[in-house]
C-alpha cells in the first residue's frame, strides 16, 4: 500500500467538497496567550492550500490532556484565533467536536472556508483503548463532511497515537497525506537510512527515562551522542559521581552504564559534560557557580545543589563536536532554558546547529521544548534544516516503532 499524496487530492478536485484535515495545533500557552506558535504556522500550508483550490475545510485538532470531557482550559480557540490571524481566508472554531455547532457549521461551509471543530480530546472516544468506541467517533467525524469527503492526516505530532482522529478516520473517508507529515517522514527517514557522516546526536530535557530507547536505536547508528539536560546526572551517576539534589533516576543507572559498555564496543562515542552550573535552588534568582562535573557536592550549595544547565567548557565542546557533523538531531533543551540564568548552555547548542546549517549540514530540531527553546532563544525557523512537529512522534519513529498514523496512510 502506497500513500496517497495531497497534490493527488487536489489534482483530483475538492471544490465544493468538505476535507477533514487532522492538524496539529497543539501548542504552549501562557493562560489564554499561544507561547510558541510554531505548531500553528506549520498546519497552515496545508489547509490554505485547500482553501485556495475551493474545499470547505474541517480542521480537527487536541491541545493537552483532557478528560475525555469539555473543560476551557485545553480550549482549542486561542490557537484558531492565531490561525484566523495568519490565514488569509476565514476561520470559524465550533462550540463542540461533533454536537449541534459543529454539524451547523460544517453544513453552512462556503467553498474557501475553514471550520476548526474544538478538541477533539473533549470526546472520550478520540483516545479509547475500545476499537468500536474510536471507530464510532471517527464515523461521526467522517458524517461532518457529507458525500464526497476526503480526509488529509498533516498531524505529524500525532501520528504515534492509536486515535481516532489519526487511525480510524483514514479507514472511513479516502485518505491522503499531509505535506507536514511528508516532509517530517523523508527528513526523519535522512537520519535513520544512511545519515551522512559524521552523524551527531544532541539529546537533553529532564529525564533519561524518555530517551531510552531511542538511545538504544542509535548506538552504533551515530558516531556521538551529547548529553545534556536533567538525564545528564544519572549518565554522571553511572560513571560514580555524585550529583547533589540534581535530578537523578536511580533505576536507570544499571541501563546508562550498560549503554556506555555498548557504546564503546560499537563506535559510538558519549560524550557527557565536563561541567556543570550548580544552583542553591530550583528558582530563576537563584545563586549559582559552575562546578567540574565530577564535584558537585563540592560547592558552596553541597549537597543541597542542584544542576540547572551544561557549563561553558561544556557547551564549547558540544559545539565543536556539532561543528564536524555533517547531520545533527537535536532534541531536549540542555538546562532550564525558561529561566535566562541557565539558558546559555540551551543557546550554544542552537547557535552550533545554526552554523552548522549554513556549513551545508543537515540539521533536525526535535520538536517539543526543543522547538519552543529556540524561538524564546531568538533564532528563527530558518536558521535550522528542519524543525520537527513531532516530539514524542520523532522519538518513536528513530526508536524504530511503527506509528499507527503512517501505517493507517500506507506511509
Amino acid at each position: 500500500m502506497t500513500a496517497h499524496t495531497l497534490d493527488e487530492l487536489l489534482a483530483e478536485g475538492v471544490r465544493g467538497r468538505h476535507v477533514l484535515v487532522r492538524s496539529d495545533l497543539n501548542v504552549p500557552l501562557d493562560g489564554s496567550t499561544v507561547t510558541d506558535d510554531g505548531r500553528v504556522r506549520a498546519s497552515l500550508p496545508v489547509i490554505a492550500k485547500l482553501a485556495e483550490a475551493g474545499a470547505r475545510v474541517i480542521v480537527m485538532a487536541h491541545l493537552g490532556r483532557p478528560k475525555g470531557t469539555p473543560d476551557e482550559k485545553y480550549s482549542l480557540r486561542p490557537a484558531v484565533e492565531r490561525l484566523a490571524e495568519l490565514a488569509a481566508f476565514p476561520v470559524r472554531l465550533a462550540a463542540d467536536v461533533v454536537g449541534p455547532s459543529a454539524k451547523e457549521l460544517a453544513a453552512s461551509l462556503a467553498d474557501g472556508e475553514a471550520l476548526v471543530l474544538e478538541n477533539v480530546r473533549f470526546d472520550a472516544r478520540e483516545t479509547s483503548k475500545d476499537d468500536a468506541e474510536r471507530a464510532a467517533f471517527a464515523r461521526e467525524l467522517a458524517e461532518l463532511t457529507g458525500d464526497g469527503g476526503a480526509y488529509v492526516d498533516d498531524a505529524f505530532g500525532a501520528a504515534h497515537r492509536k486515535h481516532a482522529s489519526v487511525y480510524d478516520i483514514a479507514s472511513i473517508l479516502p485518505a491522503y497525506l499531509g505535506e507536514l507529515v511528508r516532509t517530517e517522514v523523508e527528513v526523519l527517514k535522512r537520519l535513520t537510512e544512511g545519515a551522512e557522516r559524521p552523524y551527531v546526536v544532541v539529546l537533553g530535557g529532564s529525564k533519561v527515562s524518555d530517551k531510552l530507547a531511542v538511545i538504544d536505536n542509535l548506538i552504533g547508528k551515530a558516531d556521538r551522542l551529547l548529553v545534556g539536560g536533567g538525564m545528564l546526572f544519572t549518565f554522571l551517576a553511572a560513571q560514580g559521581h555524585k550529583v547533589g539534589s540534581s535530578l537523578l533516576e536511580r533505576d536507570q543507572i544499571g541501563t546508562v552504564q550498560s549503554y556506555l559498555e555498548r557504546a564503546a564496543v560499537a563506535g559510538t562515542e558519549f560524550v557527557l559534560p565536563t561541567d556543570v552550573v550548580v544552583a542553591s535552588k530550583f528558582a530563576a534568582d537563584a545563586e549559582h557557580e559552575v562546578a567540574s562535573a565530577d564535584a558537585i557536592e563540592g560547592t558552596a550549595s553541597g549537597e543541597t545543589g542542584i544542576g540547572l544547565d551544561i557549563g561553558p567548557e561544556t557547551a564549547a565542546a558540544f559545539a565543536k563536536e556539532i561543528a564536524t557533523a555533517r547531520t545533527v538531531f537535536w532534541n531536549g533543551p540542555m538546562g532550564v532554558f525558561e529561566f535566562p540564568a541557565f539558558a546559555a548552555g540551551t543557546k550554544a547548542v542552537a547557535q552550533a546547529l545554526a552554523d552548522a546549517t549554513s556549513a551545508g549540514a543537515l540539521t533536525v530540531v526535535g520538536g517539543g521544548d526543543s522547538a519552543a527553546a529556540v524561538r524564546t532563544l531568538g533564532f528563527e525557523d530558518g536558521q535550522f534544516g528542519h524543525i520537527s512537529t513531532g516530539g514524542g512522534a520523532s522519538l518513536e519513529y528513530l526508536e524504530g516503532k511503527e506509528l499507527p498514523g503512517l501505517t493507517a496512510l500506507g506511509a
